[in-house]
């Protein structure tokens, strides 16, 4: 599974979500 940062930026911006604070966890 490949990201672009922009890819990240969106999934940090979900971090307020579950999962999207598990995959913002999982980048960092």
């Amino acid at each position: 599974m490949h990201l672009d940062l922009s890819g990240r930026t969106a999934l940090v911006t979900g971090s307020t979500q579950g999962i999207g604070e598990a995959i913002a966890a999982a980048l960092a």
